[in-house]
């Protein structure tokens, strides 16, 4: 368990002061371990209890409080048994009703009792109803509430009033100390930390409520521009205690990259040209290289990592390529071989899927170092593969893996850290670049290689399925072929799909005169190897498949895509499966069948992807409608997501974040130190990428 986890795990049982260990357990799933992280424990909305509205004036659907006597309780039975409850004031009378109750709420709703109810109220046969209303007993005259009432993110057995105490207490007895100088903070225009956040637990009634909702106050401003100065710090300094580990410095002769490059049957374009200039540059240091190469698809990022690859064995050190999936991995690993191969340069191949046996001759070879080359998928990471000389370790999709598998790679280097190159197809919008990859250096290859033809891209109705066959039949009959894309195997019972198994067997049955293929994830390696095999070979005229062709297949006679309920795909996922097509000289069509039922966001997406080809722009979009948590699959590569801050709206503190943490490691380490202790304390390492 790491060093900081352990403390925290240690405070969770021993609890703090005013804090037992079962009430610190259950702060702790909240990810508050001190006095410190409930003042960072900010409200999630706010509800306005500072005045009782008068029954018979209550406006429906509305969050209100009432104030009034119980005049009459009882339970009920309608099916099931029901506390129903009857409140009077001075202006009429109010139905409660509870379907769920305990002993306790019906103590508070005895006759006579005089309570305050807030909830939606709504109206019914006989007047106003408020179902499942917070209840709170009072007495005649009682005072009310002065600031709005915060309602906060919180977990199972920790009541929002429980809550509220703690956070007042800590208020009351924790310093809010201003960690930036005036001459820092104003020409950001952001107000004092502790006002700030004081204001935030307990707005006055006279505030914009409105801007506090949308996150827009300025006591906002401040606390978003803070959480991301203090990613940034972080990831700064991953940055900088990267450049203090060693690497193999990889400066190679040119002598393979100018054979590789002369033997090309194309030229490279001027984006990657840049971007092997870039990476050539890091390779030779005596740092690891930590670079994310990304490109749209069929931006041509293979041939890059080819030429990083060969400078690590001019080098003397040795190179390997994961992927994620074994059809991408070996694709990888044909290209490599066909290209390497012809100059000496063995590539093995390491899989899962193979036999025992060649398995354990090419781990050998690596392991000797009589082969200086290696691709694969996880297997790449298993216990018994060595790669003792490990000079640069390429990661491809690398946000398809975790952090972990990611390490492991880089551990399998017994000499300092390998260089690493990241790939990935997927372009990451400029604000999250800035925000999640701040410890990493992007190259970008922003140009297509010449001779690649513009994709059609069309919505239709499943409802026009038949149309969609005489297209199919049309392209294959004229030399052509086509992929039909399923988003399942076999059926589901909750998702009303067509599946890959059901569609290859109906369109073998409605095209007899094609030879249709069947491909998807649980197929064995090398059922999966003969079709794609047969595909590529011109053998198949149209091929069944699930998203295991999302990336890496490249057939250019394929000039026909089809996804069947495309609604149910992601926009990368969509972009990347239409970037299947479109790699020779015909012109191409991707058509997206949907649904009849489309949800917001579903339509959302089809209407991005009609209009766009462009993956930064659909990049952006994406992080638009999924938010960057999702986006760069935050959870598994061990990134948080960002509390309070939002990407899409808050872009200029980004930049301005991003600056002053550049300053303040530069010429106030202890000012960057203390701030990032009041936020993570100990935790900093959750903020890496």
């Amino acid at each position: 368990m790491p060093a900081s986890k352990a403390v925290a795990s240690t405070a969770n049982r021993a609890g703090w002061p005013g804090v037992g260990p079962q009430l610190a357990g259950r702060l702790a799933k909240l990810d508050i371990h001190g006095p410190q992280d409930l003042l960072l424990h900010l409200p999630l909305r706010y509800e306005d209890e500072t005045h009782c509205a008068a029954i018979a004036e209550l406006n429906p659907g509305v969050p209100q409080q009432i104030e009034g006597v119980v005049t009459d309780c009882e339970i009920r039975i309608r099916g099931r048994r029901q506390l129903v409850a009857q409140v009077q004031d001075a202006t009429g009378s109010l139905t409660v009703r509870l379907l769920h109750f305990y002993p306790q709420q019906q103590k508070q709703l005895a006759v006579g009792q005089r309570v305050r109810l807030f909830g939606e109220a709504r109206g019914g046969m006989f007047g106003f109803e408020m179902i499942h209303p917070r209840i709170r007993t009072v007495g005649e005259g009682e005072a009310l509430p002065t600031a709005l009432t915060p309602v906060y993110p919180t977990t199972a057995g920790l009541a929002q009033s429980a809550l509220r105490k703690l956070i007042a207490r800590a208020l009351d007895t924790h310093r809010l100390d201003e960690l930036l100088p005036d001459a820092l903070r104003r020409p950001l225009r952001l107000m004092p930390f502790g006002e700030a956040v004081r204001l935030l637990h307990q707005p006055p009634t006279d505030i914009n409520a409105d801007a506090l909702v949308a996150h827009a106050h300025p006591a906002w401003r401040r606390i978003k521009f803070e959480e991301l100065l203090v990613q940034q710090l972080s990831l700064r300094k991953a940055h900088a205690q990267r450049r203090a580990r060693t690497a193999p410095p990889l400066r190679g002769t040119g002598q393979l990259t100018e054979a590789l490059l002369a033997a090309l049957p194309f030229a490279l374009t001027g984006a990657q040209q840049r971007a092997d200039g870039e990476i050539a540059a890091d390779l030779a240091q005596p740092y690891p290289m930590q670079r994310l190469l990304q490109g749209d698809v069929g931006s041509g990022k293979t041939i890059v990592a080819a030429l990083a690859m060969l400078r690590a064995v001019e080098a003397g050190w040795q190179a390997a390529l994961m992927a994620p999936t074994e059809i991408l991995a070996e694709q990888h690993y044909l290209k490599l071989s066909a290209w390497l191969e012809p100059m000496g340069q063995a590539v093995e191949w390491i899989s899962g899927s193979l036999s025992k046996k060649v398995r354990a001759a090419a781990i050998e070879r690596l392991a000797s170092g009589q082969s200086m080359l290696a691709v694969g998928t996880h297997a790449l990471i298993e216990d018994p593969v060595a790669l003792p000389r490990l000079g640069l370790a390429v990661v491809d999709e690398q946000h398809r893996f975790g952090v972990r598998q990611r390490l492991a790679l880089r551990e399998k280097g017994s000499a300092g850290s390998p260089h690493m190159l990241m790939m990935s197809a997927t372009p990451i919008p400029r604000t999250l670049a800035m925000s999640y990859y701040a410890d990493l250096d992007v190259s970008v290859l922003d140009e297509l290689p010449p001779g690649r033809t513009p994709i059609l891209t069309k919505l239709v109705s499943d409802a026009r399925r038949d149309e969609v066959l005489g297209r199919v039949r049309e392209a294959c009959a004229e030399g052509r072929q086509a992929y039909w894309v399923c988003p399942l195997v076999e059926e589901s019972e909750t998702l009303d799909l067509q599946t890959a198994i059901d569609t290859h067997a109906s369109l073998s049955e409605q095209l007899p005169e094609l030879k249709v293929g069947l491909v998807h994830g649980r197929l064995k390696a090398d059922e999966k190897r003969a079709t794609m095999a047969a595909f590529a070979s011109g053998e198949l005229h149209l091929l069944v498949a699930t998203t295991v062709i999302e990336v890496g297949v490249d057939v250019p006679n394929a000039s026909l895509m089809i996804i069947e309920h495309a609604e149910r795909f992601g926009l990368a996922q969509l972009h990347q499966l239409r970037g299947r097509v479109g790699r020779g000289t015909a012109e191409s069509v991707c058509i997206l069948l949907f649904g009849n039922a489309l949800s917001e966001t579903a339509r959302a997406r089809l209407k991005v992807i009609f209009e766009h080809t462009d993956g930064f722009m659909i990049a952006r979009e994406d992080l638009r409608i999924r938010g960057p948590g999702e986006f760069v699959g935050a959870r598994q590569s061990g990134v948080p997501l960002l509390r309070y801050a939002d990407l899409e709206n808050d872009g200029d503190l980004v930049e301005q974040a991003r600056d002053l943490a550049e300053a303040l490691l530069r010429e106030q380490p202890a000012l960057a130190e203390a701030v990032m202790q009041r936020w993570v304390a100990g935790r900093e390492s959750l903020l890496r990428a």
